[in-house]
């Protein structure tokens, strides 16, 4: 009895290893090696995927960036008791604007933050980052600021919201009446501050982190 009983496994493990052998694909037949491929395109359209999941994660990251970078930018009564006053022979006093005859402005050579540089206008001139209201004068900053061998200066623009609820400001307070913007700017800018270009006077966006020189109106 124990003799059949062994014979008869012995069978069924002889047939299923022939059944085995002729269905089961091998790891190098055609269609294993379509269905792998397959597999690997799979694959690829999840990379793919994941890959465009880190761009806009990465997008995400900057926008992020910008805003921590732009905190505090427009606050004018944020002040900073250890700022330093710029000695006298780190500036430029500028003659008043168009608009106001009896307004004075003072260009500042040594680089700042942008909310470093409004901090000082506050504190030393009591006064805020200039703001610019007609080309004429825009030009006449420009003009003064290639005193200094720097490409750009900060004045007191700065952006808040995203895309169509962007709007723009100035730190003193006054509308935003006049611009001047460099070509592909605002729309291909980066950064939520606003410096102007010692080269043609033009206006960029910048990282409000950039350290530059200023104008302060007062």
């Amino acid at each position: 009895m124990k003799g059949c009983l062994l014979l008869l496994l012995l069978l069924l493990g002889t047939v299923s290893a022939l059944y085995l052998e002729n269905h089961v694909p091998h790891v190098g037949s055609p269609e294993t090696q379509a269905d792998l491929s397959q597999d690997a395109e799979g694959s690829g359209g999840q990379e793919g995927e994941l890959a465009l999941s880190g761009e806009v994660l990465e997008s995400g990251r900057e926008e992020a960036e910008d805003t921590h970078d732009d905190e505090g930018a427009s606050d004018p009564d944020d002040l900073d008791e250890d700022v330093q006053c710029p000695k006298e022979e780190e500036t430029v006093q500028l003659p008043g604007s168009p608009e106001c005859k009896s307004c004075r402005y003072r260009l500042v050579g040594t680089p700042k933050k942008f909310k470093k540089a409004q901090r000082v206008c506050r504190k030393c001139y009591r006064g805020n980052l200039a703001s610019i209201h007609s080309l004429k004068f825009n030009l006449q900053v420009q003009s003064l600021a290639t005193r200094i061998n720097e490409a750009q200066v900060w004045i007191g623009g700065f952006i808040r919201g995203w895309c169509l609820w962007r709007t723009y400001r100035w730190t003193d307070g006054s509308s935003w009446n006049f611009t001047y913007w460099a070509r592909w700017q605002p729309t291909f800018g980066r950064g939520r501050c606003v410096a102007l270009c010692t080269r043609g006077g033009h206006w960029r966006r910048a990282p409000c982190k950039r350290r530059l020189p200023f104008i302060c109106s007062y």
